[in-house]
């Protein structure tokens, strides 16, 4: 297995993780959990719609850590830059949400991780053909 898709995909896991730990940690902030709760959040209606979307968004990551290993090499280089270039933006997007010091250093982490992400599939060259046999 090529040492590339093995990278992409620990880079996958690391982003999982990095999001992961920021979930966890803003459940411990006073009175979300009561927000929660009441079904809204920071005046947001948590609806089945908004959940079913969420979970989308947190699968891509978990996909691609076996897609980045079992994708035919031209389909996973770019599905590698695609989906974490959209993660850049999306988090980009979000920084300025993030008040506190660990979610901003969260999401700087994810951020980082992704550019990673791009710049090894960016710098990925096709593996060379091996001879069939006869």
């Amino acid at each position: 297995m090529a040492y590339e898709r093995i990278v992409l995909s620990a880079l996958w896991v690391a982003r999982m993780l990095t999001g992961l730990q920021g979930d966890v940690l803003r459940f411990l902030q006073p009175g979300l959990m009561e927000q929660i709760a009441s079904g809204d959040v920071e005046g947001m209606a948590l609806t089945d719609s908004l959940l079913f979307a969420a979970s989308m968004l947190m699968l891509l990551p978990i996909a691609m850590v076996v897609l980045s290993l079992t994708l035919p090499y031209r389909v996973s280089r770019w599905a590698n830059i695609l989906l974490a270039a959209f993660f850049i933006a999306f988090d980009l997007v979000g920084l300025p949400s993030y008040g506190s010091a660990h979610g901003i250093a969260l999401i700087a982490a994810g951020i980082a991780f992704n550019v990673a992400t791009v710049w090894y599939a960016w710098t990925w060259r096709a593996p060379a053909r091996s001879p069939r046999p006869v």
